[in-house]
């Protein structure tokens, strides 16, 4: 058993104590789905560790303390614990005003309840001392979310109802699920979609319908989650990977140098103070529309289909600001 999981008992049992529940290992065990042994090393660890006085009324058949006033001493947290409820409480403020909210700060409070001694964490105070401004995002319909994790658990086809952008078109698909993906703060569905005999991402804030097909499907050893992840740029994937050059001036260079951009980038640096990140990747819609932000301080390199597409749209914006 993890440290954990032990320290989450011991709060229960004194919990428990302290309800005047009079608990008892047969009792604890049944309910915290652990063997008795278990539960009498934590009664044991609480007596001679943590100076517990915990003893047994024989007419109740459970455990009390001798001393009521007793607590138990402060618990320092692992540094991993606080990075994850810092975390949590990143991702509930991404969904504020969201179907998600609710849960998610339920979740965030019972995080915090649980970080006792030297590090005291009030979800009010936290909020003058840390700022987390969410980007723009889709509303997701949390029953959506739940339908698709259902699909993907079970391996059972999905029929879904799509709006796409680029088209501007609705589409019934019949796809496998494979996996969702949180990019941003926006979810996507990897899919391999039957009708197009492809892989398929689509975005969950998208799909206007959605239900589970009583036929199952066996998952393609073809389709590597692990290599979509590692291939995408953002949240666009799938399909052959190629190699991207982008050279940015030595202006731009200084903060590309601080961030790490794909698993598989790679700088090299100019004499000029510049640098060229190169990365694999099949998402080249998704490179387009981040390397025109920097607009004359990068230049695509490669492919050539993506250096035509942003010279492409270089001169259609030429053609909008030229007369100024």
């Amino acid at each position: 058993m993890s440290q954990r999981q032990q320290l989450m008992r011991i709060f229960e049992i004194d919990r428990r104590v302290r309800a005047g529940l009079y608990p008892n290992a047969e009792s604890l065990a049944r309910d915290l789905e652990v063997s008795k042994r278990v539960i009498y090393k934590d009664r044991a660890y609480m007596i001679d560790q943590l100076r517990a006085p915990l003893a047994t009324d024989r007419q109740r058949g459970g455990w009390y303390y001798t001393e009521p006033a007793y607590v138990l001493p402060n618990v320092m947290v692992t540094r991993g614990e606080l990075l994850a409820f810092f975390l949590s409480v990143e991702l509930a403020q991404r969904y504020v005003g969201t179907a998600f909210q609710e849960p998610l700060q339920s979740a965030v409070q019972k995080l915090s309840q649980t970080l006792k001694g030297d590090i005291t964490v009030d979800l009010d105070a936290l909020h003058q001392h840390y700022t987390f401004v969410p980007p723009p995002l889709m509303e997701t319909n949390i029953q959506t979310l739940m339908t698709i994790h259902r699909a993907i658990h079970e391996q059972r086809l999905l029929a879904i109802g799509y709006f796409a952008n680029t088209t501007g078109q609705h589409t019934e698909r019949v796809v496998e699920p494979y996996h969702l993906n949180n990019t941003k703060g926006d979810w996507y569905l990897l899919t391999y979609d039957l009708s197009r005999q492809a892989e398929r991402t689509f975005h969950v804030g998208r799909i206007q319908s959605c239900r589970v097909l009583p036929d199952k499907f066996v998952r393609r050893e073809s389709i590597s989650i692990e290599a979509w992840l590692r291939t995408a740029f953002g949240a666009e994937g799938g399909g052959e990977p190629v190699e991207v050059a982008i050279r940015f001036d030595a202006y731009q260079a200084r903060w590309i140098r601080e961030r790490h951009w794909h698993a598989t980038a790679r700088l090299e640096p100019h004499d000029d103070g510049g640098v060229t990140l190169r990365l694999w990747t099949s998402g080249l819609g998704e490179v387009q529309r981040w390397v025109m932000q920097y607009g004359s301080h990068a230049e695509v390199l490669a492919p050539a289909s993506l250096r035509r597409a942003v010279a492409e749209e270089a001169r259609k914006m030429r053609a909008i600001y030229g007369a100024e």
